[in-house]
């Protein structure tokens, strides 16, 4: 048969020419006088099955008998019977004969003998699946005799076969007549083609021809008969040789023994119908039987029942048999997934039975419906896709990454969830790896900075070491203008403690990026201030830092020193291997609760700072933070107020602060770091420089001065402003005068004003170099009234006075 096909094959073996399809490999075993071979589709290569018959006389009765089974497999439409795609009639010369050829084409599947033998399971879950499958035959020979009024005839292991996701399925139909027993003048045969069927599937009355007694009996009477050869067949695992052999029933299982015994009884009328036999038999109630007609039915089931099933589905995919669970249950559930019939936990289902493939196999069967999940608008989903990241994000190619998952990704770093927003961020770690450039700058990085100022400290503090994080992947341009001030500007300076200590082992992790000179007048400067922060963590972190690149400052000059000034542009090193696995996330989740006091300050006259301060845990980079908000206290003295510092980073909008020189801008054109210049360092006013000169010298007694009125241009706006009495003011005496370019020199005179031989003239700011008319002429734009303090009342006073 094999060889006469070849023959009718166009060509070189691609198929006949006539018949859209490829014909592959034939599989050892088929119905009655038919060949089952694979095949192709020859427009987009999916896998079909196509069967075969062959005769030399068209009115062969083993042709007359396969058209009649093209003609009900093409009419008869079921789930469990097998799918019709397209046939056709051959002619072809085979030497000096014509053979006629009918050829049919299928869905895709293979003789259930075959299928048992290559899944090889035993015990309980052989049972399990055995039980799955004559559950689908059941229904199919039901449909055919109680719905239909046909009659199979020869339901038995040849005409069952398998498809891909392992359902059994019925075809064979050359014998398929229709029940005519409420006709009383019939007489012929009721079944046409009966002489196709083998005797020993051939219960009492048809093996006698007994046409009256087959009318009288009902109408699934032989297909009965036949199921029960179908179990015995497939339990005791060989064909059946002769009628008798139905009687050994030792190797049927004792819940389905007397359903068996039913369907093979001598009297027709006595048989057990198929559908009787779904309805109420003990052995069908199994969990795999159960499981996959719960799947079936999913859309019929209510959200409580849906929620039970799936948070029980991955602990019950583990006692089913593996190659059903893959090849059945998964596929249903990622459909049901893709089409919203399933709730948010059939996504973990889906990723434990997906962790069971292959990496081919999961990247086709699963990647593709978690690919269209981040589409959706369900919070649940989304939240449960970025939950379980990790499972599958390594999988996902850089173009799917860039194109399909991150626009929708990237909506929850705005998402008013605090939970969510932290579920986005720790996404990125996972992804960024695989955006590209124009996407980490252009999106990426511009999310990043709002998240940097973000309400809850956690994220703040996650951000941060996202960066330190991801600082590999960002290009050289875009690290010079974003590490040093996300992390110094904005990290250092966070009012939470562990933001700051985030800060600074995200700057030594990242070493290897910054220059000498960034180093020296940027980095260390600002990790010095840490060195005395009230937090303890925080501390220890920043004298680790400190001893790191000052050992990067002391191979620098060493090089310097012997000549060697080849490649120290860039010298730093970084004190850890690696950069994906430096720094681990500070939180574990937002939902935890803790003490507000677990957020310590920053040192300095103008921080935020919580009312207590607690010891950090070690400095791992693993720890747990409650996403508390900060508590504000405002604190007037403290032991560094000479080192003010600027406001908490929640009350700007760019990475860059003003002690940068910087003023602050607002363009949501940029990414958030385009305002800073990070090889510049700006150059202190003159008056500024006077006032770290005066600092700079010991103060031996208080000195009366007039208080001047403070410069906004060169303190933070957050700075403490201490109302006290000018004679008490131990600063007013070294405190730099405020140019005002437009406004003379405020001509008056006030109780204890200091007169020309004033001691601490020497080290006072210089008088402003422009020349205005005094405030007594009235003119000046010195005379605008200050803010009703104390001094600038009594200014105002003696002006008066004065006038």
């Amino acid at each position: 048969m094999f060889k006469f096909l070849k023959g009718v094959v166009g060509g070189s073996g691609t198929g006949l020419k006539d018949l859209p399809y490829n014909i592959g490999d034939p599989y050892p075993s088929a119905w009655g006088s038919w060949s089952h071979f694979r095949g192709t589709s020859k427009d987009d290569g999916s896998p079909v099955s196509i069967f075969s018959l062959s005769g030399s006389n068209p009115q062969d009765g083993h042709l007359a008998a396969g058209r009649n089974g093209v003609k009900r497999l093409r009419t008869v439409r079921h789930p469990n019977i097998l799918s019709f795609l397209h046939s056709t009639e051959v002619e072809a010369l085979d030497g000096s004969t014509t053979k006629f050829t009918i050829y049919i084409v299928t869905e895709p599947v293979m003789p259930l003998s075959e299928k048992i033998r290559e899944l090889g399971l035993e015990g309980t879950q052989r049972d399990e699946y055995y039980a799955w499958g004559l559950h689908q035959i059941a229904k199919a020979v039901s449909f055919l005799n109680n719905d239909c009024k046909l009659v199979h005839g020869n339901v038995c292991l040849a005409s069952v076969v398998v498809t891909q996701t392992l359902d059994w399925k019925l075809h064979a139909f050359d014998v398929l007549s229709e029940y005519d027993g409420g006709n009383e003048s019939a007489s012929g045969p009721m079944l046409q083609y009966e002489w196709l069927v083998g005797s020993q599937y051939k219960p009492m009355e048809l093996a006698k021809s007994d046409w009256v007694a087959i009318r009288k009996s009902p109408p699934w009477a032989i297909d009965s008969w036949g199921l029960g050869c179908l179990i015995y067949e497939i339990f005791s695992g060989m064909k059946l040789g002769k009628t008798e052999e139905l009687r050994n029933i030792a190797s049927i299982p004792k819940s389905l023994l007397p359903d068996y015994q039913r369907l093979l009884s001598s009297m027709p009328s006595r048989r057990l119908n198929t559908s009787k036999l779904i309805e109420n038999s003990e052995y069908f109630q199994n969990k795999l039987v159960d499981t996959i007609h719960f799947m079936e039915i999913l859309s019929l089931k209510d959200s409580v029942e849906k929620d039970t099933f799936f948070r029980k589905l991955p602990n019950l995919a583990e006692q089913l048999p593996r190659q059903i669970v893959l090849k059945k249950l998964l596929p249903l559930l990622a459909s049901s997934l893709e089409f919203g019939s399933a709730a948010a936990p059939a996504l973990t289902a889906l990723l434990k039975m997906g962790s069971w493939l292959s990496a081919e196999e999961f990247t086709l069967k699963v990647l593709p419906t978690i690919v269209k999940l981040f589409a959706s608008n369900d919070r649940a989903i989304r939240v449960a896709l970025l939950q379980h990241i990790d499972q599958y994000g390594e999988s996902l190619s850089a173009q799917v990454v860039d194109e399909q998952v991150y626009p929708h990704v990237a909506t929850g770093f705005a998402d008013t969830s605090a939970f969510l927003r932290e579920l986005t961020l720790k996404s990125m770690l996972v992804l960024a790896s695989k955006l590209s450039q124009r996407t980490m700058s252009g999106s990426l990085l511009k999310y990043l900075s709002k998240l940097q100022v973000d309400e809850e400290p956690a994220i703040r503090t996650n951000t941060t070491i996202l960066l330190g994080n991801i600082a590999s992947y960002l290009n050289e341009g875009t690290r010079k203008r974003v590490l040093i001030n996300a992390f110094t500007v904005r990290a250092l300076r966070d009012t939470f403690a562990p933001a700051r200590g985030a800060g600074v082992m995200a700057l030594c992790a990242t070493s290897s990026y910054y220059d000498i000179t960034e180093i020296a007048t940027r980095i260390l400067p600002n990790v010095v201030v840490l060195t005395i922060d009230p937090d303890s963590d925080v501390r220890s972190k920043s004298f680790q830092a400190v001893d790191q690149f000052l050992q990067i400052v002391k191979q620098y000059n060493e090089k310097s020193n012997a000549g060697d000034a080849a490649g120290t542009t860039s010298v730093g090193i970084s004190s850890m291997p690696g950069n994906a696995s430096l720094l681990g996330w500070a939180m574990s989740s937002l939902t935890l609760k803790g003490k507000p006091s677990d957020q310590a300050p920053v040192a300095g006259a103008n921080s935020v700072t919580p009312a207590t301060t607690t010891t950090s845990t070690p400095s791992s980079g693993l720890i747990e933070i409650p996403s508390t908000a900060p508590v504000h206290r405002v604190s007037s003295s403290t032991d560094f107020a000479d080192q003010p510092t600027p406001p908490s980073p929640t009350s700007t909008d760019g990475w860059g602060e003003i002690e940068n020189g910087i003023h602050e801008e607002e363009d949501n054109e940029k990414d958030g770091w385009d305002d800073i210049e990070p090889l510049e360092e700006p150059k202190p006013s003159p008056a500024l420089a006077n006032i770290q000169a005066a600092q700079k010298r010991p103060v031996s007694q208080p000195v009366s001065q007039p208080k001047p009125q403070a410069a906004k241009s060169l303190r933070p706006k957050s700075t403490v402003k201490v109302a006290q009495d000018e004679d008490d003011d131990l600063w007013g005496s070294i405190a730099a005068a405020p140019p005002k370019t437009a406004s003379k020199p405020l001509n008056v005179k006030t109780a204890g004003a200091a007169d020309d031989d004033d001691p601490w003239a020497a080290i006072a700011a210089p008088p402003p170099t422009t020349k205005a008319k005094p405030l007594s002429a009235g003119r000046g734009r010195g005379a605008k009234p200050a803010a009703p303090k104390l001094g600038a009342q009594r200014i105002n006073r003696t002006s008066s006075s004065g006038m």
